[in-house]
């Protein structure tokens, strides 16, 4: 079946796309593996009128409205590969089925490389996060720490002490030079040098944090950058450019989410920085409207 459209990635981007293709009564296939970035967290903050929802509940709900519509096809699986073909892309999966489409939407998203510190995978998204405007306020005037892990750092943890007391670990890295030590002094962070052994707490709550030297740090929430990577490698194997982010590579795209591959649109944390889920899903509608009105207004084939 040749499909108006396949969304590869069925999260906030992915479904905020199908919809409006679907309410354009164009057919749309969304393929997606149930393993969205934000699945480690319990609640989504900021996002218009579901201010501290559960985000696998919010992509549960948005789901099943969208499948309401008659023109909608939904596949639990793996995207693998992608080519152009005549008239349009074709996408293969990991069980070996193939689907075609006229046009794509990438909103595969991308996953997090955490640190190797003790005790810190099984804290994140609950006491060790990454963002302040989506779990700063539960954590308001509590201990809370930045823990270097690139350049960006710094700038993290001037940012997180409008939060609480802020202590910057550098974890045994470079010190930043004298301007920045000068901004966070000024900020009121607290610069901590030694290496992080441990991470402290019960189950995924946050306690404190063992240095090298044996001291033991009080803290309730740590917050870092971490380097991304893409989901998939379908956005390369369709000769998508790229772009080197702060934190990793993301998918170039133009104002209305065009890639620079005609017919392949991306949407999400694939395609921006910063991140955020209510960006996610306007840049999931852009590419949807923006889907639908090419294939409404451009020559056949194009």
């Amino acid at each position: 079946m040749q499909h108006d459209a396949i969304v590869v990635g069925g999260s906030f981007a992915g479904l905020s796309a199908a919809i409006h293709i679907a309410r354009a009564r164009r057919s749309v296939c969304v393929i997606d593996t149930g393993l969205p970035r934000n699945r480690f967290a319990d609640a989504s903050h900021g996002f218009f009128g579901q201010d501290g929802d559960d985000p696998k509940a919010m992509i549960a709900k948005a789901r099943a409205q969208l499948q309401r519509y008659p023109t909608v096809r939904t596949i639990a699986g793996e995207a693998v590969g992608a080519s152009a073909i005549s008239g349009g892309f074709e996408i293969r999966l990991a069980n070996d089925d193939v689907l075609t489409a006229t046009k794509l939407v990438l909103a595969f998203g991308i996953s997090d490389t955490l640190p190797d510190v003790p005790g810190l995978a099984e804290r994140w998204g609950k006491s060790v996060l990454h963002c302040p405007y989506c779990h700063g306020f539960e954590y308001a005037g509590g201990r809370l720490g930045v823990l270097q892990t690139m350049p960006l750092s710094a700038h993290q943890a001037q940012l997180i002490a409008d939060w609480g007391p802020t202590t910057f670990y550098l974890n045994g890295g470079e010190a930043p030079d004298a301007e920045t030590t000068a901004k966070l002094h000024r900020r009121g962070v607290v610069i901590e040098p030694a290496p992080v052994l441990e991470l402290r707490g019960d189950n995924t709550s946050l306690s404190a944090i063992l240095l090298s030297d044996g001291r033991e740090i009080d803290i309730d929430a740590l917050y870092l950058a971490p380097r991304t990577r893409l989901n998939s490698p379908i956005a390369e194997q369709l000769g998508c450019k790229l772009e080197d982010g702060p934190v990793g590579p993301i998918i170039r795209t133009d104002a209305s989410r065009l890639t620079t591959v005609p017919g392949v649109y991306a949407a999400g944390d694939a395609a921006r920085v910063p991140h955020n889920a209510t960006w996610a899903a306007a840049d999931g509608v852009t590419a949807g409207t923006a889907l639908h009105q090419a294939l409404v207004f451009e020559p056949a084939g194009t």
